[in-house]
């Protein structure tokens, strides 16, 4: 038979065990005291939780996530780099995007000219890094100006509902009956402007409606928590419940296809400058280069290449950080 272990004194395991031998019978209760005092001192965990720390919210979740999306950090490397040269174009680009020699029209790479010259004789180089500052521009500017439409008119109907939500519904109905180009086509063609407000005011006019569904539905679903229903009852305004507990838990579907539609309407710009009724000579833009470039793309298919691939990389960025935000904040994907 196998030699009963040694019996040890309960002095031996500390103050617990001294615990247990004064109070006797009680001794149960204050080893769980002992053990719930030490559980609260025990150190965070290595996703930062712990006994003392509170939940994390939805957007800590999301910006932890996103800081481990290789995607995100590369789009947004990409993001910062485009946002960088818009501002400070002369940081990586010395010439001016207007100076052009017609001696040098279709020629290739030279030592100083990496990209060649166009069929005016202007630096492509140039013209390219010039470029993203009317595409970046536009793009903010027509998303920031659909988000804050499409948000307040769509969260109005979402919240009160009736005969104003029916309202809004037709009307958006009718403006995504309209194409997109061809409405462009239409109304642009008037304007003789070579600005970029006319593009951006279009690109609002027409994208309203879809920020607007889905600010709606967001509204829709988050006045129907709990916590919106116990603010009302203890009287809060309905501003109050608009914007410290409804908005707050409604904005991420609004961020997440805004982040997305900002990589189309750059796009949209270069369609629509391409077709001759965006943005017009002398401003810079890649549409405006790859519509003059498309003619000679089998004599120097530098002048098309460059200014496309540079709108590619754009709109591939965005939307990649588009698809990132959306994976970070639908806990559906989680």
């Amino acid at each position: 038979m196998p030699e009963p272990e040694p019996f040890e004194p309960l002095e031996s395991y500390g103050e617990e065990g001294r615990a247990i031998a004064s109070t006797g019978a009680g001794g149960a209760s204050d080893l769980a005291t002992a053990e719930a005092e030490t559980l609260e001192k025990m150190p965070e965990g290595p996703d930062g939780t712990g006994p003392d720390k509170k939940p994390r919210s939805l957007w800590s979740d999301a910006w932890r996530d996103l800081r481990r999306n290789p995607i995100f950090i590369i789009s947004g490397l990409v993001i910062l780099f485009l946002v960088i040269i818009s501002i400070w174009p002369q940081l990586i680009a010395s010439g001016d995007p207007l100076d052009c020699d017609l001696s040098k029209a279709q020629e290739g790479s030279q030592p100083g000219h990496p990209f060649g010259f166009n069929g005016q004789g202007c630096d492509v180089y140039t013209r390219t890094v010039y470029g993203a500052r009317t595409s970046v521009t536009v793009g903010v500017l027509a998303t920031l100006g659909v988000a804050i439409l499409g948000s307040i008119l769509g969260g109005l109907a979402g919240f009160f509902g009736g005969a104003w939500d029916g309202f809004l519904s037709r009307i958006t109905d009718v403006f995504f009956a309209i194409p997109v180009v061809l409405g462009g086509l239409v109304l642009l063609s008037v304007v003789t402007s070579s600005t970029v407000w006319p593009v951006i005011g279009f690109m609002v006019l027409l994208g309203w409606p879809q920020l607007s569904r889905i600010a709606r539905g967001s509204v829709i679903t988050a006045k129907q928590n709990d916590y919106v229903q116990a603010a009302r009852a203890l009287g809060a305004s309905n501003s109050r419940m608009m914007l410290r507990h409804i908005a707050p838990n409604a904005v991420a579907p609004v961020i997440v296809v805004a982040t997305i539609a900002l990589g189309t309407y750059i796009s949209l710009e270069a369609t629509l400058s391409y077709l001759g009724v965006g943005l017009k000579p002398p401003t810079v833009s890649w549409g405006i280069d790859i519509s003059s470039a498309s003619q000679y793309i089998r004599n120097a298919p530098h002048m098309l290449l460059w200014p496309a691939g540079a709108l590619a990389i754009t709109v591939l960025a965005f939307i990649m950080l588009g698809d990132a935000v959306r994976d970070a904040l639908d806990p559906k994907l989680r």
